[in-house]
């Protein structure tokens, strides 16, 4: 018991050393440099980007569908 009395202590003593490092430092400021950079982006979410193809698809598809009426409508019938 006194062995892991001993081994905590010295888990704890590691952990508040680590704490104060500039290595802490230095990953909270590149963190928020690289979320300040990617905020300038002009970037959209997957769930914006697959609303956005859907709507091209069916866009798409009514274009081949006025397409074909058009071609039907001048007697130029084309597959």
């Amino acid at each position: 018991m006194f062995k892991q009395q001993i081994a905590a202590d010295m888990a704890s003593k590691v952990s508040e050393v680590l704490a104060m490092t500039p290595a802490r430092d230095v990953e909270k400021n590149l963190k928020a440099s690289l979320a300040a950079w990617l905020s300038r982006l002009d970037l959209v979410t997957r769930e914006e980007f697959d609303v956005q193809a859907r709507v091209l698809e069916r866009t798409r598809e009514k274009l081949r569908e006025l397409e074909a009426r058009l071609a039907n409508l001048e007697g130029d019938p084309k597959p």
